[in-house]
Parts: structure tokens; sequence; C-alpha cells
């Protein structure tokens, strides 16, 4: 497998920019109205061979969103950050789990975005291993978002060769992927994982998906790296690529290593992949994250090779979801 080196990450989204005309102020307008008299807009980029264009940030749909209690919060959050420009919202059929109530995020998000769905792209996973469970999950999917269709549909943290053995049995869940793209039900579909690289890059190299959504942050290149074993191969296949554990829950952040949100969400987007998701616990976050993503430049070659040389000391902990072993 052909490595891409830094400087091809760098020449690859230059080409992204060159191709949409972006710049930090005007994102991809065509207007020749004069840019000081327009707000800044946040710059897009095309989500594969899909045909969409995606905005470079993304609202993840844990944090806030998930957490019982906060359901004002949460269609707080949402509405400001489809208000600032964003248009791609990231959920699952089991955010909310971990604190009782599978699909919370699902229905805070159906929700608040009942007046405005078709200005958004919402994509939502499955963690059903097999047809009947994952076509289950839709149908509550569908249920909590209240619409009857979802932009993309994925396959939720797939980890191990276990998972794309039942995935991609006769009566996997992947047989109900393709039956929900070809009804309508799911406009796109995709897979999922922070886990194993090698995983997702079997999944990708051996199936068609539109989309694959993968760690990727900067502490990635130090062990079992997703930029260097699976991002490769999703370019390859003009692929829709999500990042995702920008922070790693904040975890990427200390005192000597990457300080900064700026640092962090800059490394990832200077990578070529078509958004990054990052969860919010506060409408400032929204605004934040908004702010640096409209004022996005690529790093240098330097400066991301100096991100990486910090994240050295403590890659185990700002990886803490990969496999070990």
């Amino acid at each position: 497998m052909k490595r891409l080196t830094r400087r091809d990450f760098i020449k690859t989204t230059a080409s992204f920019v060159a191709a949409c005309g972006l710049t930090k102020v005007t994102g991809c307008s065509s207007s020749t109205e004069p840019t000081e008299t327009k707000p800044p807009s946040m710059p897009t980029r095309p989500f594969g061979k899909t045909g969409v264009n995606v905005r470079i940030f993304s609202l993840g749909g844990q944090a806030a969103l998930e957490i019982p209690g906060q359901e004002d919060l949460s269609g707080e959050i949402i509405n400001r950050a489809l208000d600032l420009g964003v248009n791609y919202i990231d959920t699952s059929a089991y955010y909310g789990q971990g604190l009782g109530q599978p699909g919370l995020s699902e229905r805070n998000i159906g929700r608040a975005i009942q007046s405005r769905r078709q200005k958004v792209f919402v994509a939502t996973k499955t963690l059903g291993r097999y047809y009947a469970s994952a076509m289950a999950d839709l149908e509550q999917s569908l249920q909590n978002l209240q619409t009857d269709y979802v932009d993309l549909w994925q396959l939720h943290n797939v980890r191990t060769q276990s998972d794309l053995n039942a995935i991609f049995s006769p009566n996997g869940a992947y047989k109900a992927l393709q039956e929900a793209k070809t009804e309508g039900t799911a406009r796109f579909i995709g897979i999922s994982g922070h886990f194993d690289p090698n995983v997702l890059a079997s999944a990708i190299t051996s199936y068609e998906f539109d989309a694959v959504l993968m760690a990727l942050n900067a502490a990635d290149i130090h062990y079992k790296s997703f930029i260097e074993n699976t991002l490769p191969l999703a370019l390859e296949r003009d692929m829709g690529i999500i990042a995702m554990k920008i922070p790693a829950r904040g975890r990427m952040f200390r005192e000597g290593g990457v300080e900064t949100m700026k640092e962090a969400l800059g490394y990832t987007l200077t990578h070529p992949v078509s958004t990054a998701i990052v969860g919010c616990s506060t409408v400032e976050d929204v605004e934040e994250n908004v702010k640096l993503a409209k004022n996005f430049e690529p790093f240098s070659d330097d400066e991301m090779r100096r991100l990486e040389d910090l994240t050295a000391t403590y890659y185990r902990d700002a990886a803490f979801f990969k496999y070990e072993g």
C-alpha cells in the first residue's frame, strides 16, 4: 500500500481548496459581492462522489445531545449550529444508551430539525450486525428523528474480523444497508470505526460504501494509524470521509502537548477529509468550533510534524479508543 506523506496530505487538501475556490473568508461562495460586505462563511468540501457538499465542521451527536435532562440545551446547540451554517449532524441509534436512554440523541435532533429537515444532512448508525437487528434499528431511528429517510446510514463501531464476518454474511447487516439504499430510506451507506484501522480497510476494499467515519487526530500517527492504513484507501475510492475523535474527549489537551482546539481541529482538517464531527457541551463550544472552521487554513508540513511530536509521550491516552495488542 502506498503511504500518503504529510506533504501529500497538504497537497491534496490544497486541491480541495482550489477546486472549491475556498478562502477563509468567503468559503465556497461564487458571489462577486465584495468580501468585506459579507460575513465569513464556513468552507465546504465534497462528500466523496455523492454530489453533496458538507461544511468542514459538523455537529456530533454525543456530549450534551445524549445526556438526559439536557434536552433544552441540546435544542439550543443544534439550532445554533444550523444557524451558523453547519449542514451535517452525526448521531446513532445507541447514543444515550450508557445513560439509560438509547436514542436520546436522535430524539433531540429530530425535534430540533423539523422545520429545516431539507437543509440538514442527517447521519445515523446501527450496531446491528445482522439484517433483522439492523432493520429494527433503522425503523427506530426514523421514528426518533421524525423523518422518513436518513441521508447516511452507517455500521457503527466496527471493530473485529468477527464483526465483518457477521455483517457480510448472507443475512448480515450489509444486506439491510443495501436494501435501505435501494428503497430510499437511506440515501447513502457507510461504515464507522475507531478500534482497528485494518478492519475498516478490509471492509471498504471488499464492499461498496459511500462513506467512512474514522478516528483521526494528532496522536493517530503513532499507533495503529487510520491516516496510514485507512485514509489512502478511502481516497482512492472517492468516499465521503468523516473524521472523529479530534479532541479525544478532552484527552488530547495538556500542557506541553496539544493545548488548543485550534491546533486539534486544524491538524485534522489539514488532511483530505470531507468534514470533522465534534460533540459539543455548550452553545459556546459550537460557536468556537464554527469560528475555527471559518478561519481555517491548512497547516504547514512543519506544523503538522510539530503537533505529532507533541503527542508522542501521551499518544495512548489520546488514542484510548484503539485496540491494544
